[in-house]
């Protein structure tokens, strides 16, 4: 096997995962879109500021948490904040840092749109798996993540682009 390819069992999990992964992305973004309405990102900020210890996480980690550009999260930020879900300020340990703090509206808004996106994950993602298959499952892609979560997050990757 040439190191340049990938072979056909290695196609099949790939794109078998990629399609799972978009499925359940679009079924999850519409149910969100109706019942809140919000983005998928703009739920995942939600989702873990209201699971953060009093609420707030500063931008870069919540950039690197959700897997999203710094710019992006800061016009995802700046909608939530708009909306009354989410404040922001200037971080008390690092100035040169913003943090985005849930507001009581955030939580609301977390709780009107959970039952919903349960019942999406559920349904499609967990209902044709034994407990054995979602042991199985959750722990390969825990082992999975952890390899690629211990690469440098995205935010400290530089932003400049190198010189030609």
């Amino acid at each position: 096997m040439s190191h340049d390819a990938l072979d056909a069992e290695q196609l099949d999990a790939y794109f078998a995962l990629m399609e799972v992964s978009s499925l359940l992305q679009h079924a999850v973004e519409q149910q969100l879109r109706a019942a809140g309405p919000l983005s998928w990102v703009q739920f995942q900020i939600l989702a873990r500021l209201a699971n953060s210890p009093g609420g707030g996480q500063r931008m870069t980690d919540l950039a690197d948490g959700v897997v999203y550009s710094r710019s992006g999260l800061t016009y995802q930020a700046g909608l939530l904040d708009k909306a009354g879900l989410v404040t922001r300020r200037p971080s008390e340990d690092d100035e040169r840092s913003v943090t985005v703090t849930i507001t009581d509206a955030g939580r609301d808004m977390v709780a009107r749109v959970l039952p919903g996106h349960v019942e999406v994950v559920r349904t499609m993602l967990f209902e044709g798996l034994s407990r054995r298959d979602l042991t199985t499952l959750s722990g390969i892609l825990s082992g999975v993540r952890e390899r690629m979560r211990a690469a440098p997050p995205r935010s400290a990757t530089s932003r400049r682009k190198p010189k030609a």
